[in-house]
């Protein structure tokens, strides 16, 4: 049985542009489901309670610009990622477009750090999910029971990977209720701090402009780096517009709008509401104060009843709701690069199975979950130390895929960048000096990783960050070359056809394409 066509190539893609059909159901989601789901994937609220505490303690009040300054890789790659999908709107994305530019090889390993951060940010949510939701539950102490959070975090995986199976529209309701619920909280939260702010609060700091003074900030550039490092992994997630492509109205523009619009939101968000947690609690060491070692881990959290009072459990819900979102979209994009992969034939073609009824990636979309539970649990119970410092490595799998997803951009286009100012610049400058300046931030990173004061733990006298990126990357080579020779995904590396003989998604059940 056929599938039917869903996409086709976007205008300006050159030849070979078309993208093959995988029976996924085109044509679901508007612009405004686009941006949601790219707000949402990102955890917003989570990103900002678990990482503002960090960068503060890095750049104490130049936190703002340190926000802003890492904004701008991921605006340029923001645009690679559009003018990509405007020629080849393929839910494989960076794996795709790579093999596009690149080759077989480059674009088996840009899927593969997609589905790696993936992965690996799923145990972080449900780890977080389950302590959140515990938190809300009597006096709080059982976010403090291993095995009743691990299991409580399988269980969510377990429900966001069905919600994803079942549907891309069930999908969309669920993740709508969910960001409405967190950002509705933290509107209120925000308010709050205004409306103390506004009285006169005692402990804050007045807003000063110095904090967006450059010449301030570079004073101690290993600092700016460091905090800019910290800053990306925020902004990540919003590539979610651009893995859903094929099931979008307009698929060649519509995706690429959608993220670069979010890109933006979020960047203002995170500006915002850092200014205000910055002028009520003070970038100090004591008490709520965001320098404060204590409050690092969860700014809010330590602010929650002094701002919120006796309801300073709608912070705690925001957050859980945050990371709950940000699960169930971060199994969109792995699952839907993994089905690009299957039907390319870079993986077996059972990742190519679209199932029938729901129109969605069925088995990739079981093996993601699968996968992120089995990480999850191996982790939580061997080294939870060693789960930190594998979660603090997805910088690393970011700035990989992102950097590659920019040099293919820049490859790709390289004959149409003399047609247009707007091509030199939105196909060739911005993209590249995004790669570069995350290809940078790469090494620096891994630099920083391989001290072994860094993260939680050690090997061989060598950071446990360091080693678990390079040891989860070098991973992918591995795969890579074992589906070279294997006979169903041999046919991906020479140039010849998959083993079905084609590039057509198949249904799920019947096994035929």
């Amino acid at each position: 049985m056929s599938t039917e066509t869903t996409t086709a190539g976007g205008p300006g893609g050159g030849p070979g542009s078309s993208v093959p059909p995988k029976g996924l159901r085109a044509g679901i989601l508007d612009l405004g489901d686009s941006v949601m789901l790219g707000l949402a994937s990102t955890a917003p609220v989570y990103s900002l309670a678990a990482t503002l505490g960090l960068i503060v303690a890095v750049n104490g009040n130049y936190t703002p610009l340190i926000l802003l300054l890492g904004f701008i890789p991921v605006l340029f790659i923001a645009f690679a990622f559009r003018e990509l999908n405007s020629a080849i709107p393929d839910c494989g994305t960076t794996f795709t477009w790579s093999r596009r530019a690149f080759g077989p090889w480059a674009g088996w390993l840009g899927g593969w750090g997609v589905a790696l951060a993936g992965i690996v940010v799923l145990a972080n949510l449900a780890q977080v999910a389950g302590q959140y939701l515990w938190l809300l539950v009597g006096d709080g102490s059982l976010a403090e029971n291993k095995v009743v959070v691990t299991a409580t975090g399988v269980l969510f995986i377990a429900v966001m990977t069905l919600v994803n199976y079942r549907g891309i529209r069930l999908g969309e309701h669920v993740q709508r209720v969910l960001t409405y619920v967190q950002y509705v909280a933290l509107g209120i939260f925000a308010l709050a701090i205004v409306v103390r702010i506004v009285g006169g609060a005692p402990e804050g700091q007045p807003f000063d402009f110095e904090w967006f003074n450059p010449a301030g900030a570079f004073a101690d550039p290993g600092a700016v780096v460091h905090g800019a490092l910290l800053a990306l992994f925020i902004y990540w997630g919003w590539d979610t517009c651009l893995a859903v492509n094929e099931e979008t109205e307009n698929p060649s523009s519509t995706p690429g709008r959608g993220a670069v619009i979010s890109a933006s939101v979020l960047v203002a968000i995170y500006v915002s509401v850092a200014l205000l947690v910055m002028m009520y609690a003070t970038v100090g060491s004591e008490g709520i104060g965001l320098g404060n070692e204590a409050n690092q881990d969860d700014v809010f959290l330590a602010m929650k009843d002094v701002v919120l009072g006796p309801w300073g459990w709608l912070i705690v819900v925001a957050v859980l709701a945050s990371v709950l979102s940000s699960t169930q979209t971060t199994i969109l994009p792995t699952a839907r690069g993994t089905l690009s992969m299957g039907v390319h034939g870079a993986l077996p073609a059972k990742f190519g199975e679209v199932h029938q009824k729901n129109q969605t990636p069925g088995f990739s979309t079981k093996v993601m979950g699968a996968a992120a539970i089995a990480y999850y649990v191996a982790m939580s119970f061997l080294s939870e130390n060693l789960l930190s410092d594998s979660i603090s490595a997805i910088s690393l799998f970011i700035a990989f895929y992102y950097a590659l997803t920019g040099y293919a951009c820049f490859w790709y286009f390289r004959n149409t960048l003399r047609q247009s100012t707007r091509n030199l610049w939105f196909r060739g400058i911005l993209p590249l000096l995004g790669a570069l300046l995350l290809t940078a931030a790469f090494f620096i990173s891994a630099v920083q990783m391989w001290d072994p004061a860094y993260g939680d733990t050690q090997i061989f006298g060598v950071g446990g960050a360091f080693i678990s990126g390079v040891v989860l990357l070098s991973l992918g080579v591995v795969l890579a070359v074992v589906c070279r020779f294997l006979p169903a995904t041999r046919g991906y590396f020479t140039g010849g056809q998959p083993a079905s003989g084609t590039v057509q998604g198949t249904v799920s059940g019947t096994g035929k394409p």
